[in-house]
């Protein structure tokens, strides 16, 4: 598939799995005789939709077209996207990535930048906490949804799988912390644990920490309790 289907926003966080996947050592791998390989990826903003949000936006019947594989299995950014619009109607974001497979609620994920240009004021909730959040307007080619909640701030999180948490010492729901080394380093706290028998070991933070962190220009990253 041609990344000419893809914005900008997922190309580049696919380009900088690759590269922090082969070039970014872990401190400490090499004196353990387990070393997970972690990943630390940006989550750039994106939506997340029902089966029934689908049909009307993109039209009865309408199915997610897969574009391009995420790093966890199973999911994908599909090539389907949406305009967001503000509160007030005149803000808006134009071609939001949906994000596969669909799920029971519609959910709309924003970096806090995001949020401000849209005149929203959202909270940092952990994935699918979406009740008492604000709303928005999706538009798509064939119809228009108004979310009456699911707008969030995703929070900073990391997925593995059991084998990760028992080398980690944390099971799911822990917090832990991640060192960023780089031109800005930074060590960001409370990332929320997500552990289950099939994820693979990866970092997700959102655009305005992977800037402030200058990700791409990181050298090493490591995960601390």
């Amino acid at each position: 598939m041609s990344t000419a289907t893809l914005d900008r926003a997922t190309v580049e966080r696919i380009v900088r799995e690759i590269v922090l996947s082969r070039s970014v050592p872990q401190a400490g791998a090499a004196h353990q005789s387990y070393a997970p390989n972690l990943m630390v990826s940006v989550s750039a903003r994106h939506v997340h939709l029902t089966d029934e949000h689908v049909e009307i936006l993109f039209g009865a019947g309408h199915k997610l077209t897969p574009a391009k594989n995420l790093y966890q299995d199973g999911f994908y950014a599909a090539e389907e996207t949406v305009m967001v619009v503000g509160p007030n109607k005149r803000r808006m974001l134009p071609t939001v990535r949906v994000l596969g497979p669909t799920r029971p609620a519609s959910q709309v994920e924003l970096a806090f930048t995001d949020s401000i240009s849209l005149g929203l004021d959202i909270p940092v909730r952990a994935s699918g906490k979406i009740d008492g959040t604000p709303g928005c307007i999706l538009v798509g080619p064939k119809g228009v949804v108004e979310l009456k909640q699911g707008v969030i701030r995703a929070e900073r999180h990391v997925h593995m799988n059991f084998k990760d948490a028992e080398h980690y010492g944390v099971k799911n729901g822990d917090r832990m912390k991640l060192r960023i080394e780089s031109t800005c380093s930074v060590v960001m706290e409370d990332l929320l644990v997500r552990a289950d028998s099939t994820s693979k070991l990866e970092v997700h933070i959102d655009t305005d920490e992977g800037n402030a962190a200058d990700l791409d220009h990181a050298t090493r990253v490591e995960l601390m309790k």
